[in-house]
């Protein structure tokens, strides 16, 4: 597959307890914003699957993002994000998600394609791990 404008990715996920604001320090049991942004994140993956080269990866960039309602445990979430921006290594995508009842996110995310190897070696040195090629 070719990276083009129109690709979409569609993740759909069950609110857990562990996605739950509860555990971040928030005294409301509902689906958690960095859970949220995490699930954007991937179904902006989806979207773009097999089409980044075997020697590149794509990392998050930026989000620009509303989440507008709360969303409860055990509730079904929908996010579907389409590439809508291809740069030199910049791709944008506007993410909306909802559940059974409203749209609970919306905005655009960003995200860097890079080359695999030195990204993870670059991990490896500021962890003080073994390199790849050691």
């Amino acid at each position: 597959m070719q990276l083009e404008t129109g690709l979409k990715g569609i993740l759909t996920h069950q609110v857990e307890d562990s996605d739950l604001a509860t555990s971040w320090r928030n005294d409301v049991p509902v689906l958690a914003t960095p859970i949220l942004l995490w699930l954007s994140e991937l179904a902006c993956m989806n979207a773009i699957d097999g089409c980044i080269k075997d020697d590149e990866m794509t990392v998050g960039f930026k989000h620009e993002m509303s989440h507008l309602a709360p969303t409860p445990k055990d509730w079904i979430v929908q996010i579907t994000a389409e590439l809508v921006e291809i740069g030199s290594k910049m791709l944008v995508f506007e993410v909306i998600a909802h559940d059974d009842e409203e749209c609970v996110l919306r905005g655009r995310h960003t995200r860097a394609i890079i080359a695999k190897t030195p990204f993870i070696e670059r991990v490896h040195t500021k962890s003080g791990t073994m390199s790849l090629t050691s």
